[in-house]
């Protein structure tokens, strides 16, 4: 089995010891619709990218956390005071209230789901919240007894395309030391829109992304698949090919499928047969069809349609509805003024009877190439 390090999450460790991995320690990474206690964001700032087009996105970014904000605690991450204080006018004018906290670590550009840690958690110890020793560092056995816990994979901006992203590396464990809990540290490249899970054992990823030689040349799928295990408690390791065009994550799966319970996913699909995500989209859904769980059950798979082509500067965007983010009481999910966007509207709110699906309106914000998903991540209660 794997070994790691786990550390307090400051930048000079107070710990380094060799001791278990997260799934020897009872660890597990949560379905993202289970309960939270926050969703945690990074304001975006990189003019790069949006270029031209930043100041339409804070509006409808806005609008999102005001949306999260009516369902749990929102972190947001800011370079400093002046950015706070403009993202809080923002907020304002989406008319933002609830539990909004701001957090000055810098970040390189806006993309949570990919930068920021990845939470894993296990059945209450009741060692949680034991005080500070005499020194007034945290305790180790106190740490090791958590409930909650952050995973810090290597990021190189989807394979070294956007430097610099140094600041973006240092969020995960910014964000463990805020929460006081332990940070493993993953050993290798991984965003978190690079997989999902449905809680219960299984993972769902693409072969594209995390088999690019972009990512983790010197791993070998095997070797990929045991990390996964290792540090995410998953048990599954299930393989989708590739992505849609214009993703520069080279094959994120939220772009693809996502997992909406135990036994259920939904996937994009192309009605289109001449549009060129069609054979793409089609060659996953067989190949998701012909998967079991660990039981030997098939899952049950619900189609999503494909919003029309987006286009803007000659450039294909990865507009897709499967880039939604569920919260504890709303899903948000990705709009294009187009009649296809109440289709899946109807559809996850048809999966997510308890919660309000809000449709917002990413003709803008994808133009960064990404969406809700991308730009979010959860933080297990």
């Amino acid at each position: 089995m794997l070994q790691c390090k786990i550390r307090p999450a400051k930048e000079t460790p107070i710990f380094d010891m060799m001791t278990n991995t997260p799934i020897q320690l009872g660890y597990r990474m949560p379905a993202e619709w289970e309960p939270h206690q926050a969703t945690w964001l990074s304001w975006p700032h990189k003019q790069a990218s949006w270029p031209g087009k930043i100041h339409m996105v804070w509006p409808v970014y806005a609008q999102a956390v005001a949306a999260l904000a009516r369902s749990e605690t929102v972190h947001i991450n800011v370079d400093d005071a002046a950015m706070e204080a403009e993202a809080r006018e923002f907020l304002r004018a989406a008319g933002a209230s609830g539990d909004i906290r701001f957090h000055h670590f810098p970040t390189n550009d806006a993309w949570c789901r990919d930068h920021g840690a990845i939470f894993v958690t296990r059945p209450e110890t009741g060692e949680r919240r034991r005080g500070p020793t005499d020194s007034g560092l945290p305790s180790l056995v106190s740490r090791l007894r958590s409930d909650l816990a952050a995973t810090d994979w290597g990021y190189n901006s989807w394979g070294d395309k956007y430097p610099p992203y140094d600041l973006d590396n240092l969020i995960p464990g910014r964000m463990a030391e805020y929460l006081g809990v332990p940070r493993f540290e993953g050993g290798m490249i991984l965003e978190g829109g690079s997989i999902d899970v449905n809680g219960a054992g299984a993972l769902l990823t693409s072969e594209a992304c995390l088999l690019n030689p972009n990512r983790n040349p010197e791993l070998s799928k095997a070797e990929i698949e045991q990390r996964l295990r290792d540090f995410l408690g998953v048990t599954q390791i299930l393989w989708l090919g590739d992505g849609i065009v214009g993703d520069d994550t080279d094959g994120h799966i939220d772009d693809i499928a996502r997992f909406v319970a135990t036994d259920t996913i939904v996937t994009v699909v192309e009605e289109d047969p001449a549009d060129e995500n069609y054979a793409i989209l089609q060659e996953n859904l067989e190949r998701l069809h012909a998967m079991r769980d660990l039981s030997g059950k098939p899952f049950k798979v619900i189609t999503l349609p494909m919003p029309p082509a987006v286009v803007y500067e000659d450039q294909r965007l990865p507009a897709s509805y499967a880039n939604f983010y569920i919260a504890n009481t709303v899903v948000l999910l990705p709009t294009f003024n187009h009649p296809n966007d109440e289709r899946a509207r109807a559809t996850l709110q048809a999966c997510f009877p308890n919660r309000e699906v809000i449709g917002l309106d990413c003709t803008d914000v994808i133009w960064g190439l990404g969406a809700w998903h991308c730009l979010t991540q959860q933080v297990p209660a």
